[in-house]
C-alpha cells in the first residue's frame, strides 16, 4: 500500500500598502514594518503556513490637502488602490491567501473588490467580516473630514465616487455580504445612512449584551464550502487599552479574551480567505505593543488555540 502524500502547506502573501493617505491622521504608512517587525511571517510559518512576502506596493505621498468636493486626497487613494487590487487579485489567481498589511483602511476598497472578482470568478458566495469601531459607511455628503477611510464600505456598496466603485466592476456588493462587528462610534448621518441600507451591524451593546460567542455564531451563519471569508480586521476594533497604537481610538473595545474568541471562532469556520489588517499606528504605540498584540490575534486566527481542539477539516 503506498504512503499517502502530505499536503503542501496553504501559501499566505504578505502585501504591505504603506500609505496613511485616507487618514486624518499619520503614521499608518509605518503599519507594515511595524507587523513584520513584531514577527508575522514566523508567527505564521509556525502554524505550518508558506509565507511569501512581496514586500511594499509603492503608490504617491499623502499631499496632506484640504478635501474637494467632499473627498481628500482621491486620486492619491485612488492609485493606491489599483495598486492593493492587482496584487491581492494575483495572489488569489495563485491560489494563495493574501494578507494586505496597511496602511488605512480605504485601501480595503481595492483588496476587498480584488476578493469579489475572484469570487465571482470562481463561482463562490463572499462573506465580509468587518472588526471596527467605526462603520466606515460614510459619503462625501455625509462625512465630517472628507477622509475616504472612513468610506470604504460604502464605496464598495455602490456609494462614492465612480473612480473607486469601478474598481468592483458590477454590480457593487450588497449590504448582506457585510457583517459589522465591535462598532461603537458611528456619526450621526452615516447611522442613519447604515440603517436605511440594511448593514448588518453587530455594535459593542450587543456584544455586551449577548457575548462574542453568539454574536459570531450569527456573523459567521449560513456559511458553506462555496463561501470565501474575507476579514477586513481594523486594529481600532480592539479596546484601546490594549492595542493604543492607532490613529482613531474609541474607547469600550472588545478585550483580549473577546479578541481571541473572535478570531479563533473565524478559523474554526475553515472559510478565511484573505484577510486586511488595517490602520496600525506605530507612531501612537508603546514599544510595537499594539503589533505585537496584532500578531497574537492573527496566530488564533489561523489556528492557535490555547488547547489542542478537533477541527472541522472538511473543504
Amino acid at each position: 500500500m503506498m504512503a499517502s502524500t502530505p499536503l503542501a502547506p496553504r501559501t499566505v502573501a504578505l502585501i504591505g500598502a504603506p500609505t496613511d493617505v485616507g487618514a486624518g491622521t499619520r503614521g499608518a504608512s509605518m503599519g507594515p514594518e511595524a507587523l513584520r517587525v513584531a514577527g508575522l511571517q514566523a508567527a505564521l510559518q509556525a502554524r505550518g503556513l508558506q509565507v511569501e512576502d512581496r514586500g511594499n506596493l509603492v503608490g504617491p505621498a499623502n499631499p496632506w490637502a484640504p478635501p474637494v468636493n467632499g473627498y481628500r486626497h482621491l486620486e492619491e487613494v485612488t492609485a493606491w488602490n489599483r495598486a492593493v487590487h492587482d496584487a491581492v487579485w494575483q495572489e488569489l489567481q495563485s491560489g494563495h491567501l493574501p494578507i494586505l498589511l496597511g496602511g488605512d483602511h480605504c485601501l480595503a476598497i481595492g483588496s476587498i473588490s480584488a476578493v469579489a472578482r475572484h469570487c465571482r470568478q470562481a463561482g463562490k458566495k463572499l462573506r465580509v467580516l468587518w472588526l471596527d469601531a467605526h462603520a466606515d459607511f460614510n459619503t462625501h455628503t455625509l462625512t465630517p473630514s472628507g477622509n475616504l477611510h472612513g468610506m470604504p464600505v460604502a464605496v464598495l456598496t455602490g456609494h462614492g465616487p465612480e473612480v473607486l466603485r469601478s474598481l468592483l466592476g458590477e454590480p457593487a456588493l450588497p449590504a448582506k455580504v457585510f457583517r459589522q462587528i465591535g462598532i461603537r462610534s458611528v456619526d450621526p448621518g452615516e447611522k442613519r445612512f447604515v440603517h436605511e441600507q440594511g448593514l448588518e451591524v453587530f455594535d459593542m451593546r450587543y456584544i455586551d449584551e449577548m457575548g462574542m460567542r453568539h454574536t459570531m455564531e450569527l456573523a459567521l451563519a449560513t456559511m458553506d464550502a462555496h463561501t470565501h471569508l474575507h476579514v477586513s480586521f481594523d486594529v481600532d476594533f480592539l479596546d484601546p487599552d490594549i492595542a493604543p497604537g492607532v490613529g482613531t481610538t474609541v474607547p469600550g473595545g472588545p478585550t483580549y479574551r473577546e479578541a481571541q474568541l473572535c478570531m479563533e471562532m473565524m478559523a474554526d469556520s475553515g472559510r478565511l480567505g484573505s484577510l486586511d489588517v488595517m490602520e496600525l499606528n506605530p507612531a501612537l504605540d508603546v514599544r510595537n505593543r499594539t503589533a505585537a498584540l496584532a500578531v497574537d490575534l492573527i496566530e488564533s486566527l489561523f489556528g492557535k488555540s490555547t488547547l489542542m481542539r478537533p477541527r472541522d477539516t472538511t473543504p
